[in-house]
């Protein structure tokens, strides 16, 4: 009998941005399995030899364009399991934060069909796992100042 699998191969990475007070978070819709036609932040494979930092940074320039310095990633402390019936298999992905300029729009690679903004207020209805939830809110405390939102 085999059981459930556990992944750790995977990177999320929240691109934000701070617009007149109000922290906007990217979402990308899926053109591709899995998860195809759902919306999701950055999102990709760590590949073989590579840290999940230099899968993150690798996987923001492919999927919308976005060149970034490793000082420009945010690490977030929490890593949220969360479970993928597609596959059947637990995943644990490390997370990450970058912070765009407000002006800055995202190039879509083909793994993606559409990309918008999403508010604070609209998180919880638009991002499908708590454990985004849960990142999306350290991320509001740790990164974004009061000054700013």
């Amino acid at each position: 009998m085999t059981g459930i699998t556990v992944r750790t191969d995977l990177v999320d990475v929240y691109v934000f941005k701070v617009v007149g007070g109000s922290v906007e978070l990217l979402q990308l819709r899926r053109a591709t399995e899995p998860l195809n036609d759902t919306w999701q932040p950055v999102m990709g494979h760590i590949e073989a030899g590579e840290t999940a930092i230099e899968a993150a940074l690798r996987e923001v320039r492919e999927e919308v364009g976005l060149a970034l310095d490793p000082e420009s990633l945010h690490p977030l402390e929490q890593v949220h399991p969360y479970f993928l019936p597609r596959q059947n298999a637990i995943m644990l992905s490390p997370r990450f934060a970058a912070r765009v300029d407000a002006t800055w729009t995202p190039t879509l690679n083909e793994e993606h069909s559409d990309w918008r903004w999403v508010t604070m207020a609209d998180v919880e209805t638009m991002f499908m796992w708590p454990g985004q939830w849960a990142s999306i809110r350290e991320l509001r405390a740790r990164l974004v100042d009061d000054a700013d939102a």
